[in-house]
């Protein structure tokens, strides 16, 4: 096993891709890189996440101007981890939404949250001294709220516990379409180290409840089509499962993490080794499952010492 984290040495440039899923509606993607959403209203703009950086938000804000130069009016944050949050300020928006839940997860973790991942992703975070501090919400919902821009109404919405407490998806509609955050992935691997394993799988019921006929998942190509949607959510769910399960296991005969890592691993490999992020997650993922299934049901936070306690403790 490595010394360091897989993604530290991920250096490579991603191809980053802009894609229409519905009429005035764009997900930009960058091959398992954080995606990030784009709802066009009658007189401005709704972006979802914003990126790690204000530089790598500017990304975002080139592809939106090619295609509008309305303003962007709304910023809406799924959830708190820094990749998704901590370039809101490049975007102006002068309304930024978050759920209750996902702004006590900044109060509570934000700071320790944003020192852990620029250790261990340091090239998502690009121009990191642009980042003027934590991002905080300038309007909070707890389980639901409407947005128009215009006559175009925009469904805000709490489905449950999944990837992290606080999780919220978009739903759009006069589209059928649903940004899912985080909730979701596609051909990469679901970051579970703030997650809720035994409630993901009903949070995706809710999801799939609204027969959306396009998604742009958290990580991954956008996904257009009743099939490809359905083929995404089946495949968050198996990979869910398939790293429960082991370190449920072992964790249920008084185990090790490192045995919990290692049958996880046996597991998966074979499966999901082609993931984006795979290497990243697993062993966040694996000492969260291990922490679940010891009937611990609010994840540690993660500070960059106990990552670096962890990664030790897994070497063998």
């Amino acid at each position: 096993m490595s010394k360091t984290f897989a993604s530290q040495g991920d250096l490579s440039e991603k191809k980053t891709s802009f894609t229409e899923i519905g009429s005035g509606l764009y997900a930009f993607t960058a091959e398992g890189d954080p995606n990030s959403g784009v709802v066009i209203g009658d007189d401005s703009v709704m972006v979802i996440e914003a990126q790690a950086t204000p530089k790598l938000a500017e990304m975002v804000i080139a592809e939106i101007r090619n295609v509008t130069d309305k303003p962007i009016s709304h910023l809406m944050l799924t959830h708190y981890h820094a990749v998704r949050v901590l370039g809101a300020s490049a975007f102006g928006a002068s309304q930024v939404l978050m759920s209750e839940k996902a702004r006590a997860m900044v109060a509570e973790r934000g700071l320790e949250d944003w020192k852990s991942e620029f250790q261990r992703f340091p090239r998502l975070f690009e121009g990191h001294e642009s980042i003027p501090g934590l991002t905080w919400p300038t309007t909070t919902f707890s389980d639901r709220m409407t947005v128009y821009l215009g006559s175009r109404k925009i469904e805000i919405f709490c489905p449950g516990r999944a990837h992290t407490a606080g999780d919220a998806a978009v739903w759009v509609p006069d589209a059928q379409v649903m940004f899912t955050g985080d909730i979701v992935e596609y051909h990469s691997a679901c970051y579970c180290g703030d997650g809720h394993y035994a409630d993901w799988g009903a949070t995706l019921g809710v999801i799939e409840s609204y027969s959306p006929e396009a998604i742009a998942p958290g990580r991954g190509d956008a996904l257009v089509g009743c099939d490809r949607v359905e083929s995404a959510i089946e495949g968050t769910r198996a990979f869910l499962e398939a790293t429960y399960r082991p370190a449920a296991k072992v964790a249920s005969r008084g185990g090790s993490l490192r045995e919990a890592f290692d049958a996880v691993r046996e597991r998966c490999d074979s499966d999901f080794s082609h993931y984006a992020i795979y290497e990243h997650c697993l062993p966040f993922n694996v000492s969260r499952a291990f922490d679940e299934a010891r009937g611990i049901d609010t994840p540690r936070i993660w500070t960059a010492e106990r990552d670096l306690q962890m990664w030790e403790d897994l070497q063998g």
